[in-house]
């Protein structure tokens, strides 16, 4: 080999190392650079909240949900499924009272989440008590569910209580009394793991549900709202007056269906990014308002905000008195 040849091989050699290296180095900036964790204690206030508005819904009649003569017998959920790890702390005992404590403890450990005390301790517990829920009755299990799940699970990874928390505010009087603690306003690698983890989780849920309508003719044809539209059994607000307004019911439906596909691409720039936000929140809202899934709605718009970076949130609170905010940690 000449020297030319050598020297054009190493300088390769060189550029791919390179290469590699950026390759590297992004990654460990994009998992595990410090941030701020206010935009995570933001999701874990309307997660805890949508999970306790849940629980109240299956303590209104827990032997419906989860008893041996409800809607779905223990028996025949295990002959659905071919799982046997499948778990659920409902499985325990047949008795109703079991069953409603074990409901009164999810409907605690939401609040408790939603409050910030004993934060981490929460998130856990009211994960499990979602998933005995999911596990015991497949068949009540619908979006807001799912995404309940995609949250809890960031909540449990991240420092959700180092904000707008209960725990925040115990450790601040601590602080003051004279104990020793963490140097306010430090950022927090597992909260910008939490966070990536929730945001990565949103692209794919988006992507793949956007993939799926390209599959439905009435998308390619621009009505397929029109079918949500007209359905009397889902719709809570009169749309019909939209079958005058054939161009609208196109225009929307092609809109939403290039938003959800291509949301992945859009919502990581920043030039773009409060476009993707903001026709996600507009199209949530419009379900939850016309078809009746405002939980679902609200549970979809609190993983939106995973992406609305902590300055905006640090401004809003400190504009309604919660200056002291700046001090989480």
């Amino acid at each position: 080999m000449s020297q030319r040849q050598q020297q054009l091989t190493a300088d390769a050699g060189q550029a791919g190392a390179a290469r590699a290296t950026g390759w590297v180095s992004a990654w460990n900036r994009f998992w595990f650079t410090a941030s701020d964790p206010l935009p995570l204690a933001v999701v874990r206030i309307v997660t805890g909240l949508l999970l306790a508005w849940s629980s109240f819904v299956w303590l209104l009649d827990t032997e419906a949900f989860f008893g041996p003569a409800g809607w779905l017998p223990a028996h025949d959920v295990w002959r659905m499924n071919d799982q046997p790890w499948q778990w659920s702390w409902y499985f325990a005992s047949p008795s109703p009272v079991v069953h409603w404590v074990l409901g009164i403890v999810t409907l605690l450990s939401a609040l408790t989440l939603a409050a910030g005390l004993s934060t981490r301790l929460s998130a856990v517990v009211a994960l499990a008590g979602l998933i005995s829920a999911a596990n015991r009755a497949p068949l009540n299990v619908f979006g807001l569910d799912d995404t309940l799940g995609m949250l809890l699970i960031s909540l449990v990874i991240g420092p959700a209580g180092a904000c707008l928390s209960v725990d925040r505010w115990l450790q601040s009087r601590l602080i003051g009394h004279g104990r020793t603690g963490d140097a306010a306003g430090q950022g927090s690698v597992a909260a910008t793991i939490a966070v990536r983890l929730l945001q990565c989780h949103l692209c794919v849920v988006y992507f793949f549900s956007g993939s799926g309508k390209l599959l439905g003719a009435s998308w390619w044809e621009g009505m397929a709202l029109w079918g949500a539209a007209a359905n009397s059994q889902y719709r809570t607000l009169d749309l019909t007056w939209m079958a005058d307004q054939p161009l609208l019911i196109n225009a929307l439906t092609l809109s939403t269906l290039f938003w959800e596909v291509s949301y992945a691409a859009l919502v990581w720039p920043r030039l773009t990014r409060p476009w993707a936000i903001g026709m996600g929140i507009a199209v949530h809202l419009g379900i939850g308002l016309a078809m009746g899934m405002m939980e679902f709605g609200l549970a979809m718009i609190a993983a939106n905000l995973a992406f609305v970076p902590a300055a905006p949130w640090r401004r809003w609170t400190a504009a309604v008195g919660l200056a002291r905010v700046e001090a989480c940690d």
